[in-house]
C-alpha cells in the first residue's frame, strides 16, 4: 500500500510541478471561458430570448446558465491538454520508464489521470473566483457541493483523452484528432443551450445531445452548484468514466503491443 501512496503522490506533484511551469497552459484555460463568458454571453441571450431561465427551482440568468458548461470546458481542454503530453512524454521515452515502474500499469495510468484532473479544478474554481469578481456568481454553499461533481466529470473527460491517447501514436495526429472530439463533444451539450430550447428545432439534435456524455456531466456540475443532486447524470458519467478507463487500460496493454509488433 505505500508503495501506491508513494506513486500516486509522486505523479501527482509532477504534474503540478509541470503546471507550474507552464503558465502560458493556466492562462489559456482561464481565456477561453472568460471571453465566452463575457463577450458571447450577451450575444446568444439576445439571440436565442434566453434572458431568464426557470430550471433548477431557481431563476437565473443567461450568464449564470452557462458557468457550468464553461467549467465543463475547462475540464475537457485540459483532459485533452494532459493527454497530449502524455503522447508527448511517450515519444521523448519518459512514459516508457514511468509504466516499467513495478507497480499495476493500471495504477499508474490512474495515477496520472488523478493528478491531471486535480490541475483541472484548480482551474476551475480559479475561473469561478473570476467570475464572481464580474458579479457573476452561484450559492455559496454550491461552490462546496460542485467539487465532487467537478472531480468525477474531470475523471470521465480526463480518461476519454488518456483512451485517445493509447491509439494515437504521433503527436501531430493526435493534435488534429482532438479538434473532431472538442468541438462536437461541447457544442452537441447542453453546456450553452438547454436541451428544451434545442427541441425546438430538432428532436434528432435534441436526442444526439441528450446521448452525448458531456451534457451529463454538465448537468451533474449545473445541479451541484445549486446544491441539487442529480442521480441520472451521476449514472451516466460514471458509466462513461469507467467504459473510457477500460479501453484506455485495454489500449496501455502490453500484451496488445507485443501482439501487434508480432503481427
Amino acid at each position: 500500500m505505500t508503495r501506491y501512496l508513494t506513486a500516486l503522490t509522486a505523479i501527482v506533484l509532477r504534474e503540478a510541478l509541470r503546471f507550474v511551469h507552464q503558465r502560458e497552459r493556466f492562462v489559456a484555460a482561464l481565456v477561453r471561458p472568460l471571453v465566452w463568458l463575457l463577450v458571447f454571453a450577451a450575444g446568444f441571450r439576445a439571440a436565442l430570448g434566453l434572458s431568464i431561465i426557470p430550471p433548477y427551482q431557481t431563476y437565473i440568468t443567461y450568464e449564470t446558465y452557462i458557468i457550468p458548461g464553461l467549467c465543463g470546458m475547462i475540464l475537457l481542454f485540459n483532459g485533452m491538454q494532459s493527454s497530449l503530453s502524455l503522447v508527448y512524454d511517450r515519444e521523448t521515452g519518459s512514459m516508457r520508464l514511468l509504466l516499467t515502474a513495478p507497480l499495476p500499469r493500471w495504477w499508474l495510468l490512474l495515477c496520472r489521470l488523478i493528478g491531471s484532473t486535480i490541475i483541472s479544478i484548480v482551474q476551475v474554481y480559479t475561473f469561478l473566483a473570476i467570475a464572481a469578481a464580474f458579479d457573476i456568481t452561484m450559492p455559496g454553499w454550491g461552490y462546496v457541493t460542485a467539487l465532487p461533481a467537478l472531480m468525477v466529470s474531470g475523471l470521465m473527460l480526463g480518461a476519454l483523452g488518456l483512451a485517445l491517447s493509447s491509439f494515437i501514436k504521433q503527436l501531430e495526429n493526435f493534435a488534429g484528432v482532438m479538434n473532431f472530439v472538442i468541438f462536437p463533444m461541447f457544442f452537441l451539450s447542453s453546456a450553452l443551450y438547454p436541451l428544451w430550447k434545442m427541441a425546438e428545432s430538432s428532436s434528432l439534435l435534441r436526442d444526439i445531445c441528450a446521448a452525448n456524455p458531456f451534457t451529463h456531466a454538465v448537468e451533474l456540475i449545473r445541479f451541484a452548484l445549486y446544491q441539487q443532486f442529480n442521480g441520472v447524470a451521476l449514472l451516466w458519467t460514471l458509466l462513461a468514466t469507467f467504459a473510457f478507463l477500460a479501453l484506455a487500460f485495454w489500449g496501455y496493454d502490453p500484451a496488445r503491443g507485443l501482439v501487434r509488433r508480432k503481427g
